[in-house]
């Protein structure tokens, strides 16, 4: 089966709930959609979305760059997928946006040829998992109304923006328990506002969290070393873990026992693969998030996850505020928790 044509579209998505974080307020998102056609008619399908922020690069300028290459992997054998995957990993060394969307898409159209799931394809370990959906920053009394209306829900692990008052930021919490109390689980993401001083700070006023995502900022990332062992352990990184250089010198001293990987940080599949690698070889959990993005990509995530005995966490909540996609399906969302569907490739359909 030949790779027949390809086809990429830049899409701008606006947000039914726009959230603030520590750094920015986000109304609207970026997403590249890539469609891989072969010429028996499948169809593989990838997107991404990557923070300019994080990565160094946009959506936009990964948009162009991807326009620019699709001709080299026209008339490519989808079944030479390992050699296929190699080009992209290498054209896009430094654009992660363009080799996630290019690389989810070449996952999809060869799993399909083989009339596989995706999740069949990497080797499914865990079923299922609940995911976590996020709260921005908020006042208190918008912040209960927002977890009252995700209870309801029947979402039960609740992840907070903090990172902007470090008082008002235990008072969050303090009040979040009192009206909650054990019924959810709480996970804080700080967005790098915080110093090593107020993560102990909040770590000791506040101990009844699952994970502490991000406290100081890339810049300090060593800081976290000064940090005592009983706080590490709870310490996810986000921001500083963006490739695969990051996760071998982050898993030789313990900087913090769990790393969150998003495909739109490292370009897709095989890179985030590469990251939970190492984090398995050094005991290192695994939580997998996400930016803003279409059920293509949060699919690849969420079965990428699955594949990996340490995957402990997941944040894959980012496709359930778009105003629209181009696509239904890839898994199933019951009372917060996620499962793929057992369908061919990513299981997701054009809408």
């Amino acid at each position: 089966m030949i790779i027949d044509n390809i086809e990429i579209e830049f899409v701008k998505i606006k947000l039914t709930r726009p959230y603030t974080i520590a750094y920015k307020t986000t109304s609207s998102i970026n997403n590249i959609f890539i469609k891989i056609i072969l010429n028996n008619g499948i169809v593989g399908l990838g997107s991404s979305n990557v923070s300019k922020y994080v990565v160094g690069l946009d959506t936009k300028q990964s948009y162009e760059n991807a326009i620019n290459f699709k001709n080299e992997l026209i008339g490519k054998n989808i079944s030479y997928f390992l050699n296929n995957i190699d080009i992209i990993e290498k054209e896009f060394n430094n654009d992660p946006g363009s080799k996630a969307a290019y690389n989810i898409a070449l996952y999809d159209a060869f799993c399909k040829s083989l009339n596989i799931s995706l999740g069949s394809f990497l080797g499914r370990i865990i079923p299922e998992l609940p995911t976590s959906i996020t709260v921005g920053i908020k006042d208190i009394n918008e912040t209960i109304e927002e977890i009252n209306e995700y209870y309801s829900s029947g979402f039960r692990y609740i992840k907070i923006k903090l990172g902007d008052k470090i008082n008002y930021d235990i008072e969050r919490i303090i009040k979040i328990n009192e009206k909650f109390g054990s019924k959810i689980k709480i996970r804080i993401d700080a967005n790098q506002g915080w110093s090593v001083d107020n993560t102990i700070k909040f770590f000791n006023k506040i101990k009844d969290v699952e994970l502490i995502e991000q406290p100081i900022s890339v810049d300090d990332t060593n800081k976290l070393l000064d940090l005592p062992e009983k706080i590490k352990e709870i310490i996810a990184l986000d921001e500083s873990l963006v490739n695969y250089g990051n996760a071998i010198k982050y898993s030789q001293k313990n900087y913090g026992k769990i790393f969150n990987i998003k495909l739109m940080k490292c370009g897709g599949i095989t890179s985030g693969r590469k990251i939970a690698n190492i984090a398995l070889l050094n005991n290192i959990d695994l939580m997998w998030g996400c930016n803003d993005e279409s059920i293509i990509s949060i699919s690849a995530a969420l079965n990428t996850a699955l594949s990996f005995s340490n995957t402990k966490y997941l944040d894959l909540d980012g496709s359930l505020d778009l105003a629209k996609d181009l696509v239904s399906g890839g898994f199933n969302l019951k009372n917060g928790v996620m499962k793929p569907l057992n369908k061919p490739g990513l299981g997701v359909e054009l809408i």
